[in-house]
């Protein structure tokens, strides 16, 4: 089984459960953008989207770069790859469990129809 970094995958988490950050790698994901304009689009401070940019940051799915006075802020490559390949792997205990279900309702309803077949 692949091990996924719990440190990683909190932070991402952690990241994407907000939905001005969501917007924000929406946002980057058209283009690189400065905090400026970004603070600008989401109606916040400055320092509002320095924290959401950070935490982001943090997390590992954008980076910044600053040249003078801007930091510009981009997307990381690889971004959401062991977030996803972590969702992928528990999507496929789910199916699994449910095609079990699936047997089982299907097993249930013969033997229904059997039982009532008999009664008649």
């Amino acid at each position: 089984m692949v091990q996924f970094s719990t440190a990683r995958l909190n932070a991402s988490f952690a990241a994407l459960s907000d939905a001005t950050r969501r917007g924000v790698l929406e946002q980057l994901g058209s283009a690189d953008a400065s905090i400026t304009e970004l603070a600008e689009k989401f109606h916040m401070t400055l320092t509002g989207m320095k924290k959401h940019v950070g935490l982001l940051e943090q997390a590992g799915l954008v980076t910044t770069k600053k040249v003078g006075r801007v930091r510009t802020c981009r997307l990381s490559l690889g971004g959401l790859d062991e977030e996803a390949a972590w969702i992928e792997a528990r999507r496929q205990i789910w199916n699994a469990r449910f095609d079990a279900l699936d047997e089982v309702v299907e097993a249930l309803k013969r033997k229904e129809k059997i039982d009532g077949q008999q009664s008649e």
